[in-house]
């Protein structure tokens, strides 16, 4: 009597089903890990746009706390407009007062600075230096100032002087970014607010 011998094995198309199902598990597992990885680091951006905001922030009202006359003798403060702001501040505390300069360029908030020089001292724009401190600036989609100044007669919920401002009405200055990393993404645009009252020039706030 004959025996035969059956191997039991893959057929092609039992083969094609088996690396079919492996595919979709890898594409399932790939598309998981890249969603993982995008949630993140948009996360991660927010954190870090928090943390940037609110040291630009306390840098700027270190500064404008201290706000006094230049040492050419210039009013403490030298233009006070919606989105740029110079004013006089000893920043190093040498007993010189540098020359601080506010403004926003498009999406992009800078700061320039300028040391005064020669005898007397005096500001030479050609030496003031520029920096960026803040990308993703917002305000100017939205409409909003950056800068919201307001006179001795604030009470927590006086509106801001109109522009053009007079520097000389002017004793807490309103600071507001909107910053937003990637407005076609979320999680969409934050506002950032603080308000400093300008120590030397303070009446009755």
């Amino acid at each position: 009597m004959n025996r035969r011998t059956f191997t039991k094995g893959f057929t092609l198309v039992e083969t094609l089903v088996v690396a079919l199902i492996f595919l979709l598990i890898m594409m399932g597992v790939t598309s998981f890990e890249r969603d993982t990885f995008y949630d993140n680091s948009i996360q991660n951006g927010s954190f870090s746009t928090v943390q940037s905001a609110e040291e630009i922030l306390r840098t700027m009202v270190t500064q404008l706390r201290s706000a006094s006359e230049g040492s050419d003798g210039s009013y403490p403060i030298l233009t006070a407009a919606s989105t740029t702001l110079t004013f006089f501040t000893d920043i190093n505390g040498d007993g010189i007062k540098e020359r601080v300069r506010y403004f926003l360029s498009s999406t992009t908030l800078e700061e320039g600075i300028m040391e005064p020089k020669g005898t007397p001292l005096s500001y030479n724009n050609a030496t003031e230096t520029i920096s960026y401190i803040a990308y993703n600036v917002r305000n100017l989609a939205s409409s909003t100032n950056v800068f919201d100044y307001y006179d001795d007669t604030y009470n927590g919920t006086s509106s801001p002087l109109t522009q053009p401002v007079s520097v000389s009405a002017v004793r807490l200055v309103k600071i507001t970014l909107i910053l937003d990393l990637n407005p076609n993404v979320s999680p969409g645009p934050r506002t950032y607010t603080t308000q400093v009252s300008l120590r030397n020039l303070k009446d009755n706030l």
